[in-house]
């Protein structure tokens, strides 16, 4: 009879621990700037593991997911690629007020797939030796307004517009690097660098005096302003274990 209490005490322990999990576990929907997407990916993990949250990733362009949450996309919070953005949606009312920070101050690289195509101080940006340079929409990506700066500061703007080509967002951008059909690109150093080194291909690291800096600032949007698991992510993003994996990837705060 003791052992049947014993089993029966435990099961209840069980289901009891199971529903307890289940009552408080939430999902946050997260729009992730592109070159984001990668440590979010990890740093989702570890948030899951700790807390039994359920995190969804969507990653794009900055500039296309402010128009979506302004249409009415359910997204909770929004990492973006630029300060500007949260701070516009807090004062349209599309974000809580005051809930912004700055997650990461991201760094921008040319960078080919090809291992010695990129020297060390960019000077292949002024050789005549390829087709086609990849940046980012301007208009859309925080890194490619980054890219076209860096190159009128250059003085190679018009020289090279002829062989710009132009990807949605940084993802795309790489894409279209990384397949060949750009030789070399600008892209988000976060894309192509780990653990303290490019990973392939050649890259120069382009100096922070050629662009303005790139601060990547979070925002707690308005269909998560209720959602604790989106308030508990936000608090996440800024602990030690975040900037860890965060620093891994070449972003500096």
């Amino acid at each position: 009879m003791s052992t049947l209490r014993h089993t029966l005490a435990l099961v209840i322990t069980l289901l009891t621990g199971a529903f307890s999990l289940s009552s408080f576990a939430a999902e946050v929907k997260v729009a992730v700037a592109a070159n984001f997407i990668a440590p979010m990916k990890s740093i989702s993990a570890s948030f899951e593991k700790a807390t039994g949250h359920k995190v969804v990733l969507s990653s794009g362009a900055t500039g296309k997911f402010y128009a979506q949450i302004k249409n009415g996309a359910p997204f909770d919070i929004l990492l973006a690629a630029d300060a500007a953005t949260p701070e516009k949606l807090e004062k349209e009312s599309a974000a809580v007020a005051g809930s912004h920070f700055t997650y990461a101050i991201g760094k921008l690289v040319l960078w080919s797939a090809k291992p010695g195509f990129v020297d060390r101080k960019g000077n292949v940006l002024k050789a005549k030796h390829f087709k086609h340079i990849a940046i980012a929409s301007p208009k859309l990506a925080p890194y490619g307004a980054a890219a076209m700066e860096t190159l009128i500061k250059l003085g190679l703007q018009e020289t090279l517009q002829a062989k710009i080509v132009q990807g949605e967002n940084i993802a795309q951008t790489h894409q279209f690097i990384d397949s060949g059909n750009a030789e070399l690109g600008f892209v988000a150093l976060s894309q192509v660098y780990k653990d303290g080194r490019v990973q392939n291909g050649s890259a120069w690291i382009v100096p922070d005096k050629l662009y303005h800096p790139i601060k990547q600032d979070a925002v707690l949007l308005l269909p998560g302003k209720d959602n604790a698991a989106a308030v508990e992510l936000l608090k996440y993003l800024r602990s030690d274990a975040s900037r860890k994996i965060i620093k891994s990837y070449g972003y500096a705060f």
